[in-house]
């Protein structure tokens, strides 16, 4: 593997961490959007039907002006056909009494309608105001919760950020800048090995003249398809002194 690779891959290691920090970071602010949101939509329910309610209150008082000027044409009326003593007079104002009490009745019974919707939309709003409280009651634990979750990550990140630093002090500047270059672009690992000549990062498979300049680990090698610097991983196995020492058995017994 080439040298400068070692510290690079250490500090991919981080990064791979603070990703998903970040990851579930922006989980959690979703979830408290989401709580802001209910709240948000209930209180701007609220405030709509309280002003529908403050509009039909309005129209209540004119509705109840407006009866209470038909009924005084009713009463003037009456008062006027007492006096009247011809018939024809007399009958006019019959006439007009029963316009205006025709008028009345169409005036109560809007007055009613409106006193009725009323009636609803205080209703109404009370159920909104209810489900609000509950929604603010039941949501602070969820919320502390939230807080003190990415108050963690956050803390965890500062870490996980100091020892990332210390490590890019003894990484190549050259081979640094193209790992995060490529960081950027992928927000995922970006220095992979070759498993089976395959890049494990896109699983494209490779040529053999491209696995041996890997292996021989003299510059940096990128994957053909995906851009991903290459490695040679030696294998773990075979560096267990009890693997090495059964193989020089077989090779014993083989000269033997």
């Amino acid at each position: 593997m080439l040298k400068s690779l070692k510290v690079i891959l250490d500090i991919q290691e981080i990064d791979m961490k603070m990703i998903q920090l970040m990851t579930l970071k922006r989980q959690r602010q979703r979830e408290m959007d989401t709580i802001n949101a209910n709240k948000d939509n209930l209180q701007n329910q609220a405030d709509k039907k309280g002003e529908q309610i403050l509009n039909l209150k309005k129209d209540i008082r004119m509705a109840e002006g407006e009866h209470s000027e038909v009924l005084a044409k009713i009463k003037k009326l009456e008062a006027q056909q007492s006096t009247i003593k011809k018939v024809e007079e007399f009958n006019a104002l019959t006439h007009e009494a029963a316009a205006a009490d025709r008028e009345r009745l169409a005036k109560e019974q809007r007055l009613s309608d409106l006193l009725d919707k009323l009636a609803g939309e205080e209703e109404t709003l009370k159920t909104i105001n209810e489900a609000l409280t509950s929604t603010t009651e039941n949501s602070k634990v969820i919320e502390q919760e939230i807080h003190e979750s990415i108050a963690r990550i956050n803390e965890e990140g500062r870490v996980l950020k100091a020892e990332r630093d210390a490590l890019v002090d003894h990484a190549d500047p050259e081979v640094f800048a193209v790992y995060e270059r490529l960081l950027r672009n992928k927000k995922d690992r970006v220095v992979v090995p070759l498993e089976n000549r395959c890049c494990s990062g896109c699983h494209i498979l490779l040529t053999a003249q491209h696995e041996n300049l890997v292996r021989k680990g003299e510059r940096l090698v990128f994957c053909e398809h995906c851009s991903r610097i290459h490695f040679w991983q030696e294998s773990k196995v075979l560096e267990e002194p009890g693997v090495v020492t059964k193989t020089r058995r077989r090779r014993a017994a083989v000269k033997s």
